[in-house]
């Protein structure tokens, strides 16, 4: 067993407490011990993680979808992407959300990385997947989710992005990481 090693700028929690239990978000605060032996106040959101998805068209064109989003009163170009039930493998609840929110499939599937959007207020942690050989199955969109579908090729995404048309975190890194692999596959 491998010993872990001591990190000289980790805090250690000497009480917590939960501020929030919602449907989605637990908020808690922490009394944590600091580094030179004082104490301090963390208060921070629990999340339960999500996937985010790049699936790519035969054609090279990328699925993205429009979606309103209400903490910033408008809506968003963004890549499929959703939250991870309890006890859910990663790779499932990818292909989950692709088939529900775009009525996709993937016969191809690659685990990119991972992002952590939030980490001065959150454990929020995003795994990242690039899907091709996609087919179409039918639409199943969740109760109360409402989004329209877009395809975009791959400069043009990057163009949005470079212009601030798509500013969505997790949809700037997945493309971030899957460049490569995009431009392989020879998607324009």
């Amino acid at each position: 067993m491998t010993e872990r090693k001591h990190d000289p700028l980790e805090e250690h929690e000497i009480a917590s407490e939960s501020v929030f239990d919602g449907v989605l978000l637990k908020v808690r605060r922490d009394r944590v011990r600091l580094p030179d032996g004082s104490e301090s106040v963390r208060e921070y959101i629990r999340h339960p993680g999500a996937v985010v998805v790049v699936a790519q068209l035969s054609d090279g064109r990328l699925l993205f979808e429009r979606q309103y989003r209400y903490p910033l009163r408008r809506a968003f170009l963004e890549l499929p992407a959703g939250k991870i039930d309890p006890g859910e493998d990663i790779l499932d609840c990818a292909r989950r959300e692709l088939r529900e929110e775009t009525g996709h499939e993937a016969g191809y599937w690659q685990h990119l990385g991972v992002m952590h959007p939030c980490i001065g207020y959150s454990d929020e942690r995003i795994e990242i997947f690039l899907a091709r050989d996609l087919h179409h199955v039918g639409d199943a969109l969740d109760d109360e989710e409402f989004l329209e579908l877009l395809e975009l090729g791959v400069d043009e995404a990057e163009a949005m992005i470079r212009d601030g048309r798509i500013t969505d975190g997790k949809t700037i890194a997945a493309l971030h990481l899957a460049w490569p692999a995009l431009r392989r596959g020879g998607g324009s």
